[in-house]
């Protein structure tokens, strides 16, 4: 493996890691899950998805502080 593929790799491996720490891959990680435990269900689509994660995670904030 030569240098350059070295280096290629590593940061290929770095940007999944911080896809992975920021949420970035979240969609990915659920047409997995959806492919494993609910193969008969048609996935959502992407903004679909995002749409619903964000109904998701800010439904239950009721005050600013």
């Amino acid at each position: 493996m030569t240098v350059l593929a070295q280096l290629q790799q590593s940061c290929a491996s770095v940007w999944s890691v911080v896809r992975e720490l920021s949420g970035d891959d979240a969609y990915e990680r659920y047409l997995q899950h959806q492919a494993l435990a609910h193969p008969h269900e048609q996935p959502l689509e992407r903004a679909a998805f995002f749409k619903a994660e964000q109904h998701r995670k800010w439904e239950g904030v009721r005050r600013c502080c």
